[in-house]
């Protein structure tokens, strides 16, 4: 495969590949070329190289969907089972009350795939991109879960809101006003908004390689800050007990897409950060669930974090490395896109079929039908709205963004690239 020379001293907007299309990879090893500073786009390499995916990443998001899923059904929820799930699931408890670390994998996919996303292209591409990916399945779980808690007699996981939270909640900044989620899984889309705003600014100034290094490094030493002095601005800005793992994810990336080229051991040292703020932010959220039920209740122990999230980490490496690019079979794109529904849903699915069936169905068939059922209606979501969703929303946006385009003047401060086609939808999308 023939690698691209991009520059990595000045913005690449024009020869970063488009968002559906994956990253491609840095130059053989054997043979490195490294681009010149003014070095123009090889297009016909580009072109080489989209027709990879990294199915590897699909894998991932389900992995990660199904370690939540079963931290949920298995470990979190007394509530559904009416005493500590992990009494009844006592074999694998060790392993479901790990699974709460499933969201901290997909934050490092996610710091991986946006700035895959956001290279090469405008504010509005990648705002376009974003909404059309976030908010159709998002809709759909919204608007289910009020006509379920208004219109049925389930209780479990009811978020206790009214008609105008609701309203509140399709927007889905209800975080920032104080709200409650409508659902409980939605606090770290919540988390992800606020990532895109960052890459958002910091796409203003263009995105290279140099800049990248520069912005994350600060982004790091923010991040410390407020986690010292835990003033409520900086912990709201730089989220210092997600930020490591999007911190890894975009130092990851860089080293897939540069290779050698990468800026020496910076992004690895980024990387090494980043793991050891994860293990301090992991082993504070998980102490908090053990602090709250007791470690009898809840069997996850310090170290048994640091294995997750070092295991965590060592996937990573390898998809940044090229490790897992063996993993080619097409049907696992399917599986990585119907995780963000399922996401979404199954926590409400388990509201629904636990408290029901409970006493009349063993808690292992009982568990094993619910997540059949809760990834069953992930796949419709992701046939029947996600995706045609997508589709149109971008559709619509995109014409929105280029009138907006058309409409500005021409000449200084006008758009050079009102002919361009707006991306659609990275296939490596950064939510579940």
């Amino acid at each position: 495969m023939t690698a691209v020379n991009h520059p990595v001293t000045q913005p690449v907007r024009q020869s970063a590949p488009p968002q559906s299309a994956p990253t491609p990879a840095a130059p053989p090893r054997s043979a490195p070329t490294p681009a010149a500073p003014n070095a123009a786009p090889v297009r016909g390499a580009a072109a080489a190289v989209r027709s990879r995916r990294l199915v590897e990443l699909d894998v991932l998001r389900f992995v990660a969907a199904f370690a939540v899923m079963s931290f949920h059904f298995m470990a979190a929820s007394k509530s559904l089972w009416d005493e500590y799930p992990t009494k009844l699931f006592e074999p694998v408890a060790r392993l479901t009350t790990l699974g709460i670390l499933g969201v901290e994998l997909f934050f490092l996919i996610s710091g991986f795939v946006i700035l895959m996303s956001v290279w090469g292209h405008t504010v509005g591409e990648f705002a376009v991109s974003r909404v059309s990916r976030l908010y159709p399945a998002y809709w759909f779980a919204v608007l289910m879960i009020f006509i379920m808690y208004r219109f049925s007699g389930v209780a479990g996981f009811d978020p206790k809101l009214g008609d105008g939270e609701y309203l509140l909640n399709l927007t889905m900044f209800q975080g920032a006003f104080g709200v409650g989620h409508a659902g409980g899984v939605f606090w770290s889309l919540w988390v992800e908004l606020r990532f895109y705003v960052l890459m958002a600014l910091f796409s203003l100034v263009g995105i290279t390689l140099r800049r990248c290094l520069v912005f994350l490094t600060a982004w790091v030493g923010l991040a410390l800050l407020a986690e010292f002095t835990q003033n409520e601005t900086l912990v709201f800005v730089f989220m210092p007990r997600q930020a490591p793992y999007f911190i890894a994810g975009m130092a990851f990336f860089l080293i897939h897409r540069f290779g050698v080229r990468s800026g020496a051991f910076v992004p690895w040292l980024l990387v090494a950060a980043g793991y050891g703020m994860s293990l301090y932010a992991a082993m504070e959220r998980v102490g908090e669930r053990v602090r709250l039920v007791g470690i009898k209740h809840y069997p996850a122990p310090p170290e048994a974090v640091v294995v997750a999230i070092t295991v965590v980490y060592l996937l990573m490496a390898a998809v940044a490395l090229g490790w897992l690019r063996w993993v080619r079979w097409r049907r696992l794109v399917t599986l990585g896109a119907l995780t963000y529904p399922l996401y979404l849903v199954h926590q409400t699915v388990s509201a629904v079929v636990i408290p029901a069936y409970r006493d009349v169905i063993d808690p292992w068939p009982l568990v094993a039908i619910t997540m059949g059922i809760s990834i069953g209606l992930g796949y419709l979501i992701y046939r029947m709205v996600d995706k045609p969703g997508q589709r149109w929303l971008r559709a619509r946006l995109g014409a929105l963004l280029e009138r907006f385009r058309g409409s500005r003047p021409r000449g200084r401060g006008g758009s050079s690239r009102t002919t361009a086609a707006i991306p659609a939808q990275s296939p490596e999308a950064s939510v579940p």
